[in-house]
């Protein structure tokens, strides 16, 4: 069975995320890293799945820091003093979901490499040491407080912005709210008391999910709305007009500050490539984006999921800090006239059934390569064909037995005509 994806292990509480799979998890990290750090989102199920992955780490000798209840960008820099961090969180899934994510002490997720060993051990027994070497286990409250003195560091406290900040009951609220308002700004806080049945609306911070935030944005005449998912690694706004910033916007935006060099996932948009001298496009998840930055240099790296990584707090997605920095950014450049001044692109999405997606992929990739040329073709993660007006992206997915697809162009006619080209070289590769 296969149990990591892009962002760890995640699934249903005592389905695939169970006390058992926590304890064999927690036995193969045990036996390959002395000094842990652990933590977990608000969810009902994560002190359970902390517990047994407690019994594991200590099983086999490790000792283990409980930094209890905290984000995962806090989690992940609180890494940096110990040999491993992990994390009990299903991020932006709802409540029946938990999951489990291991850091390295730079605050870069598992590698590929990593995950794979990991994975084998978790099949298999490990031995575990003399009763003597058990581990011990301690517990530190300063994570979250180490976490904002190192962003309040790079971003002062001189700031005077009205902010509403919506932590849809997850585990930034002990967080942004208060780093927010030691730079100085008036905030005013919705949904920001945890609670890991996530009551107000689904934890993950799409539009549809946040529209009591934009109308709060617009009737208390903040300059920014802020809003996080459940575990605080991801952050997407809302102008002073109420009108969201999300995915590729805020994306373009931070590209933009950093723009000798960025790195973004094939699915984001060619207006990065607008704002940034330098794109490095990597595959979808910010593991592989993390990678990506750490092997190029990057000041900043991101998705247009929402998730932001700045190397110099640490290579996670560290939402906590991209919400300060956007702060400062709209007080520095007002954020209205700032998305005004961006191009925006048409874009279309589409899904199909395919019960043999690898088979159909790899007849798809023969046919592109045939008919365009190969500096035309990207195929890190799926095929992405960037073309003169536009581009497209055909890739499996890695939760459904589909095969999506994603283009966008300059115009309607340019994306209608290449999302038709794309359809139907799948449907010529599925027969």
């Amino acid at each position: 069975m296969q149990f990591f994806g892009s962002s760890g292990i995640r699934g249903i509480v005592n389905r695939k995320i169970t006390p058992d799979l926590a304890l064999r998890v927690g036995k193969v990290v045990g036996s390959q890293y002395g000094k842990v750090i652990i933590g977990r989102d608000p969810r009902p199920s994560g002190q359970m799945l902390v517990s047994a992955l407690t019994a594991g780490l200590t099983a086999s000798g490790a000792r283990v820091t409980d930094a209890g209840m905290l984000s995962t960008p806090s989690l992940a820099f609180a890494s940096r003093n110990h040999d491993c961090g992990i994390m009990v969180t299903a991020s932006h899934n709802p409540a029946p979901y938990n999951g489990i994510k291991l850091w390295n002490p730079d605050g870069s997720a598992f590698d590929t490499l990593q995950m794979e060993t990991t994975e084998r051990g978790i099949s298999e027994d490990v031995e575990l040491p003399d009763w003597r070497a058990v581990g011990r286990v301690s517990h530190y409250n300063d994570a979250v407080r180490d976490h904002i003195a190192h962003i309040l560091d790079m971003v002062g406290r001189e700031h005077s912005s009205r902010v509403v900040v919506d932590c849809a009951n997850g585990a930034a609220c002990d967080t942004t709210p208060y780093l927010l308002k030691e730079m100085g700004c008036n905030v005013i806080t919705l949904n920001s008391n945890p609670d890991g049945f996530f009551p107000a609306h689904n934890p993950e911070p799409t539009e549809d999910n946040l529209g009591d935030l934009g109308r709060l944005v617009r009737s208390t005449g903040a300059d920014l709305g802020i809003a996080h998912d459940g575990d605080g690694d991801r952050m997407v706004a809302f102008d002073r007009q109420g009108r969201y910033l999300g995915g590729d916007t805020l994306l373009t935006l931070f590209a933009s500050r950093y723009s000798e060099s960025v790195v973004v996932p094939v699915n984001a948009s060619m207006v990065v490539e607008e704002v940034a001298r330098k794109v490095i496009r990597t595959r979808v998840g910010d593991v592989f984006v993390a990678e990506g930055i750490k092997n190029s240099g990057a000041k900043f790296g991101g998705e247009p999921s929402g998730t932001w990584i700045f190397p110099q707090t640490s290579y996670a997605p560290d939402a906590v800090y991209a919400a300060a920095l956007l702060v400062c950014m709209n007080e520095e450049t007002d954020l209205v006239v700032s998305r005004d001044e961006l191009p925006t692109y048409p874009r279309e999405t589409g899904a199909v059934e395919v019960e043999n997606g690898e088979h159909v992929m790899e007849r798809l990739v023969c046919m592109y390569m045939d008919i365009y040329p190969h500096d035309k073709l990207e195929l890190v993660d799926g095929i992405r064909v960037d073309l003169e007006d536009g581009w497209t992206l055909t890739r499996a997915s890695g939760t459904e037995p589909k095969i999506r697809i994603t283009a966008e162009a300059r115009d309607e006619n340019t994306l209608e005509m290449i999302m038709d080209e794309a359809k139907n070289m799948l449907e010529e590769a599925m027969r």
